[in-house]
């Protein structure tokens, strides 16, 4: 029986992470070793990227709900707990919304922490 050479695979194979290379610097997208290092650690980085970023919406949320409230006079930290007290039940996302869109909602809001935490 003929034996078969590997030439089409690792041909393949290269192509497929140099594909994936494609617009980096210098050799990183012409010479396989070097592109394969660095698909690998942009890969790597991308996964953690999808991680990261769901932090940093919820950051933002954060942020955006602390200077809604203290225009309404109350801490993030209190406003939060006025509201689990008053038993609402709004996401951070949500809450944002209300914040940056819907001025007077969020004063409603507020004003029934407020009064929840008096």
């Amino acid at each position: 029986m003929a034996r078969i050479k590997g030439g089409m695979n690792a041909k393949k194979k290269h192509n497929r992470v140099l594909k994936l290379a494609k617009g980096y610097r210098g050799a990183r997208s012409n010479q396989y070793r070097i592109a394969k290092q660095s698909v690998m650690r942009a890969l790597t980085s991308s996964y953690a990227g999808r991680k990261e970023r769901k932090r940093q919406m919820r950051q933002l949320w954060i942020a955006r709900i602390n200077a809604a409230a203290r225009m309404n006079g109350l801490s993030y930290s209190r406003f939060m707990y006025g509201l689990k007290l008053a038993g609402v039940d709004i996401n951070r996302k949500m809450l944002s919304e209300l914040a940056v869109n819907d001025a007077e909602g969020f004063t409603t809001l507020a004003e029934l922490a407020k009064s929840k935490l008096a």
